[in-house]
């Protein structure tokens, strides 16, 4: 070994102790007759003391040190007298008595330090570089904590962790594929795995009863700051059991990993929510709870006034936000603004504001007298110094702006916090969802989804109003898990092909090994999976998921650091069978 120790190991004890160090200068600083090296491993970081008084030739060997040079040294640990609090090896430095350069290093292209001076684009393009900075490499550290404890729980509920293939069959009925082209069959492709979701149903055809996997999924869709082109997820099956089951073993082990990662206990059980409930108080299908502020209709409040904004419109809901009477015109035009960017397309916002004196003053008082608005006020349960904030329009369309612009009040209030938790499940999703475009059904979470057993009189007579046995976690927000009961029968789950608009030979090319399975005794089964991506995220408290994967993607999808995507020679496009038919330039 080129070491004894870490850089992160020594403390007061060990003063006295001949040790050898080896990893990264992160500074150099020369202060007299001494020269100061911070030397950096993955472990911490440890003072170096050279002296020019003991040995000077060392000491101009430690001034040409430049930033990144990697080094070993040895030496005697000694006492600091003047001792930094704020690193772990604060009390202790080490006197230098012997060095060797084991590689000298280029000016890095931005300080490796927390607080570094790269932005984005170039720590994404020396992004081994960017892993040596603490906050990216404990984000790297926390990941595999939260893997490796999740196995070991898995382990102990008799999970059998299983491989599925990565190169499948694409069956496009969700998000797009990745396809790759074979070259020992011309003209034929695979799919790299939007989920393993058909393999583990096969396994609980199998018999394996209770299967888990970290899997890579892949999914050729527009990005965002939670979404990656390739990610990770915790998937899971589970046989003979009910909707219950499977919330209760997946709602234990969330509360190991935050008692493991957070040292948080639960008290209460994860709250459940319906679907509709979640749209209907909140305009979402993943709300934040961390803070009320739901959803109030008043639309037959609002009649009869001459007022043909509110008159004309399906739907008009209010949210309370408590004390913010004394907002300014200013910040009131603000919201005003924000709510009629393109991406979330309000026409305008009303406002009432309640005074700590009862008065009442808004935006609509020309159309509604103040016993009237006071009506909305006791409806909110408003008090004095509240505000209330009022959208209206389609009902679905106004509850999406309506739930971004409580999101934003929330956020301009400090009620979303990165260190509360608010965790619930969301259940009794629509089987299905209606596409205005293509005028028929898709399934609102997959083809494979068992309906609610008090609603299959409604398969044929209205799907619309069929509930799925699927649930999601979410937490704060944000979507980390989901999953359903599953289909077992196949004589139901060609009833759902056939709902979706698939022909018998659509369904049997897509997915006739599934359905000849179920010919053999599929057993009851669900299952959920998380997105370990974004579980890593939350704990760490991360806006994008980007920094809790080690080499992720910019959001066109391209690795900058390897420049992938990348065009391929002739050749190979000649051995794959393939020609391009590129869009012609402007």
């Amino acid at each position: 070994m080129l070491r004894s120790c870490t850089c992160g190991d020594l403390r007061i004890d060990n003063v006295s102790q001949e040790v050898t160090l080896a990893g990264w200068v992160q500074k150099n600083r020369k202060m007299g007759g001494m020269t100061f090296v911070d030397l950096r491993d993955r472990y911490g970081v440890t003072q170096l003391v050279f002296n020019n008084d003991i040995n000077a030739e060392l000491c101009e060997q430690a001034n040409k040190l430049g930033r990144e040079y990697v080094i070993q040294v040895k030496g005697v640990v000694s006492e600091r007298s003047n001792k930094n609090p704020n690193m772990p090896t604060g009390d202790i430095e080490i006197i230098v008595s012997d060095m060797k350069l084991l590689n000298s290093s280029a000016v890095p292209p931005f300080t490796i330090e927390d607080n570094t001076d790269g932005g984005d684009d170039i720590r994404m393009q020396y992004r081994y570089l960017d892993l040596r900075r603490n906050n990216v490499r404990s984000n790297m550290e926390l990941r595999h904590k939260i893997a490796f404890e999740t196995r070991r729980f898995l382990d102990a509920e008799n999970f059998l962790e299983v491989e599925t293939p990565i190169l499948i069959k694409s069956t496009p009925e969700g998000a797009r594929d990745f396809v790759v082209p074979s070259r020992m069959n011309p003209g034929e492709f695979y799919a790299l795995p939007q989920s393993p979701q058909l393999f583990k149903q096969l396994l609980m055809v199998s018999g394996f009863d209770r299967y888990f996997q970290i899997a890579k999924c892949f999914r050729d869709e527009d990005l965002r700051a939670d979404r990656q082109p390739e990610f990770t997820q915790i998937d899971c099956e589970m046989t003979f059991v009910e909707q219950e089951d499977v919330l209760n073993m997946f709602e234990g082990l969330m509360r190991h990993l935050f008692k493991y990662v957070k040292d948080i206990d639960f008290a209460e059980a994860f709250p459940r929510m319906t679907w509709e409930d979640a749209m209907n108080f909140y305009g979402c299908d993943k709300p934040d709870i961390r803070f009320d502020m739901k959803f109030v209709e008043i639309k037959d409040l609002t009649e009869g006034h001459n007022f043909p904004v509110f008159d004309s419109a399906e739907y008009v809901g209010a949210i309370c936000a408590t004390g913010c009477a004394s907002y300014t015109r200013k910040q009131l035009d603000q919201l005003t603004d924000f709510v009629k960017r393109p991406q979330i397309g309000a026409k305008g916002l009303v406002y009432v504001k309640y005074e700590q004196d009862g008065s009442i003053k808004s935006s609509v008082d020309k159309f509604y007298s103040a016993d009237v608005i006071k009506t909305w006020l006791e409806r909110c349960d408003a008090k004095p110094g509240d505000l209330l904030l009022i959208l209206c329009g389609d009902r679905r369309k106004a509850q999406k702006q309506l739930c971004e612009l409580r999101l934003e009040m929330g956020e301009r209030m400090g009620l979303r916090d990165k260190d509360t938790f608010a965790p619930l499940w969301v259940v009794d999703f629509p089987l299905f969802e209606w596409d205005e475009d293509s005028q028929r059904f898709y399934a609102m979470h997959h083809p494979f989804t068992m309906p609610n057993p008090d609603d299959l009189a409604l398969l044929d007579t209205d799907p619309g109003k069929v509930r799925a046995w699927a649930y999601d976690m979410v937490i704060n927000g944000v979507e980390l898990g989901g999953g359903s009961i599953r289909i077992h029968d196949g004589g139901l789950q060609k009833r759902m092909f056939q709902l979706l608009g698939f022909s018998d030979e659509q369904a049997q090319d897509q997915f006739g090994f599934l359905m000849d399975a179920f010919k053999y005794g599929a057993p009851p089964h669900g299952g959920l999976a998380f997105g370990l991506d974004r579980l890593v995220s939350m704990f760490a408290g991360l806006d994008s998921i980007r920094d809790c994967i080690a080499f992720p993607k910019n959001n066109s999808g391209r690795d900058v650091m390897n420049d992938a995507p990348s065009k391929i020679d002739d050749a190979q496009l000649k051995e794959l069978f393939l020609e391009l038919n590129l869009p012609k330039e402007d």
